[in-house]
Order: structure tokens, then C-alpha cells, then sequence
């Protein structure tokens, strides 16, 4: 079952189940795939969705600050709560040290050599990793990687 039917599924079981708030979150991400579908004319395979997850799941922790540094504790634990379910369909996240050896082995593929270089393995490495690891993770280790 491809992940969007599986969201599409949950998003059933929340209806019966009468779970508004994680209802309303499904319904979100599904209004922001069909966005995406109708925009480009494209069926989305299962990389995309992960990719538009992501950015949801990065939207909601720019705003879960904003509102917390507001002093917004009640809209700060609905955008925790949406990370929460959102969260759910992503893969397996890779640990730091994971991230690192892959950004080496980019490193070492793409023979970059320094600071200068950053955009040539982030691109790599946003293809090769999409999904699989926060991006900003994975950029702070490129900087390491390539300051050495």
C-alpha cells in the first residue's frame, strides 16, 4: 500500500474513531498532496510525500517556537500535536553518526574539497538522504565534513 492510500485510509479510522484533531491534521497534509498533484500533474510517489511531510513537519516546529516564545502555550500544543501525527509517516530517521558516514561517503564521491563545495554535496545529499534525515542535521554535518 503506497503512503498515500495509507494516509488516505487513516484518515477513514480517525472519521469513525471521531479523533477531530487527528482528523483535521490528516485532512491538512491530504489537501497539501492534492495541492501538489494539481499544481505540478504529477501522481506522487511515495518520495514526494515524505518530502511534503517534511516541510510540514518543519512548518509546525517554526510556528510551535513562535508561539511558545509568545507566550502561546494552547496554540504551541496543537502545532506539537500535528508534529506528532505527522511524524508518523516518515521513515526511520538515521542517527547522527549514520548521518555522517553517509555525508562522508558523499564527500569522498563527489571529491569536494572544501567550504566552497557545499552546494555540490548538499544537492547529493538531498537526493540520497531525502526523508530519511532532518536537512538540517545533515547540513551542519557537511559543514563539519568539509571545514576539516
Amino acid at each position: 500500500m503506497s503512503l498515500k492510500n495509507q494516509i488516505t485510509e487513516d484518515m477513514k479510522t480517525a472519521m469513525r474513531a471521531k479523533d477531530a484533531d487527528r482528523l483535521s491534521t490528516i485532512r491538512m497534509l491530504l489537501a497539501a498532496l492534492k495541492q501538489k498533484e494539481v499544481d505540478e500533474r504529477v501522481e506522487l510517489d511515495d518520495a514526494a510525500v515524505i518530502g511534503i511531510v517534511d516541510k510540514l513537519i518543519k512548518q509546525r516546529k517554526d510556528s510551535y517556537t513562535q508561539y511558545s516564545q509568545a507566550g502561546r502555550s494552547d496554540l504551541a500544543d496543537k502545532e506539537a500535536a500535528e508534529i506528532k501525527v505527522l511524524e508518523g509517516y516518515l521513515p526511520q530517521r538515521l542517527s547522527p553518526e549514520e548521518i555522517a558516514a553517509e555525508v562522508a561517503k558523499i564527500v569522498a564521491e563527489t571529491g569536494a574539497a572544501g567550504p566552497g563545495d557545499m552546494g555540490k554535496v548538499m544537492g547529493a545529499a538531498k537526493t540520497r538522504l531525502a526523508g530519511k534525515a532532518d536537512m538540517g542535521q545533515v547540513s551542519s554535518a557537511v559543514k563539519q565534513a568539509l571545514s576539516r
